[in-house]
């Protein structure tokens, strides 16, 4: 599990001010001279940056010690993307895949999200902490250590849908406040169990009788921290996680992530006329691949994108029902609902700008 916690430290200022890059996509045209205009006492010329429409997915490995919305920030800053997005928070202590949504990506969220995860993460035995990770404070404490077999014992009971509870820092509203916006004040908040569904947990390895490595295969809403938590208080011992990657989201798997060091040099090339930012975003419809995908005519396409139904009778009627996306000489059109040959809109594409076109790579 080296590759977990190849570095536990905190990323220096990672959150604490802006990252400065240079991101203009290089088929965008350059933009025109400022006009001079009087200076007001005591304020610096400020110029507004151009962003241009920029559509498809940026699959980033995210480091430890940043956020996910500053992870979005810095992304559609190297872009100069005009709108931007992430699908599924990561913690700040966790690393690994987050996909970041570009343009009109950002109306296929929700299908990315609503996708399987896998996690990969050690679970430091003998301390429970307030926070369920190694930033928390101790607040219960063991001598006991448990055994390969003893974990073994236990796995397949936190296995299918399982009941819950969330950390005490977590984002759960509780009457409109956040969770762990009430621990921070030194309450207790009220968190009901939750029904998760947990695929697989399989256990990794056990380097040394303190920690243990694990991978789990989980849906939405499912907390990390909190498996280790219950995990921890089953065995008798205590635990908390003490390092967490994340490796798929949805369609997107590790062999798709890109870093920001790996991002920003292609900025660079770019900048330079040596590649193209496309390269490094995949097509808005990846996010797509469990729906049904529908071909229609481009008469039929402008119909569907002035949100207008489609009505496909005989031989050209449709053989699927329900949500499909729609496809025009293979160029997304449309999200739609289907049914008894009539197509009816619900979200509407427009992909003109710079599209994502990067392919899966074997050890990207």
């Amino acid at each position: 599990m080296s590759s977990i916690i190849a570095d536990p430290r905190p990323v220096d200022a990672a959150t604490d001010g802006p990252m400065v890059v240079d991101g203009v996509p290089p088929s965008a045209p350059e933009p025109s001279p400022p006009v001079d205009r009087p200076r007001r006492a005591g304020k610096a010329q400020q110029f507004k940056r151009e962003k241009y429409d920029v559509h498809g997915w940026v699959v980033l490995d995210k480091p430890i010690g940043m956020t996910s919305t500053y992870a979005v920030s810095v992304i559609k800053r190297l872009f100069a993307a005009k709108r931007a997005g992430h699908a599924g928070t990561l913690d700040p202590l966790a690393s690994g895949c987050l996909p970041i949504a570009l343009g009109d990506a950002t109306k296929t969220v929700p299908f990315v999200m609503d996708g399987r995860k896998i996690y990969r993460f050690v679970v430091r035995w003998g301390e429970e902490r307030d926070t369920d990770d190694a930033e928390g404070r101790v607040v219960k404490s063991s001598d006991t250590r448990p055994t390969p077999d003893a974990i073994e014992v236990l796995l397949p009971g936190f296995v299918g849908a399982i009941e819950q509870v969330p950390p005490r820092f977590s984002a759960i509203k509780i009457d409109g406040e956040r969770a762990y916006d009430i621990a921070r004040d030194g309450e207790e908040p009220e968190l009901k169990p939750r029904v998760v569904n947990i695929d697989r947990l399989t256990l990794v390895d056990m380097p040394d009788p303190h920690h243990t490595g694990f991978e789990a295969e989980c849906g939405k809403g499912t907390y990390v921290r909190a498996l280790a938590r219950d995990l921890g208080r089953a065995l008798g011992c205590g635990g908390h996680v003490a390092a967490l990657r994340r490796i798929a989201v949805g369609p997107f798997a590790e062999r798709d992530m890109i870093s920001l060091e790996e991002l920003e040099a292609l900025c660079h090339r770019a900048a330079a006329g040596e590649g193209s930012l496309a390269d490094a975003l995949f097509p808005v419809a990846t996010a797509l691949d469990d729906i049904p995908a529908l071909a229609v005519s481009r008469a039929d396409a402008a119909r569907l994108q002035r949100g207008q139904a489609v009505l496909m009778r005989g031989r050209d009627a449709p053989v699927v029902r329900g949500t499909v996306y729609v496809t025009a000489s293979g160029s997304l059109v449309a999200l739609a609902e289907v049914d008894r040959g009539e197509i009816v809109p619900k979200r509407v594409f427009n992909l003109a700008g710079l599209q994502g076109r990067a392919g899966r790579q074997e050890g990207r």
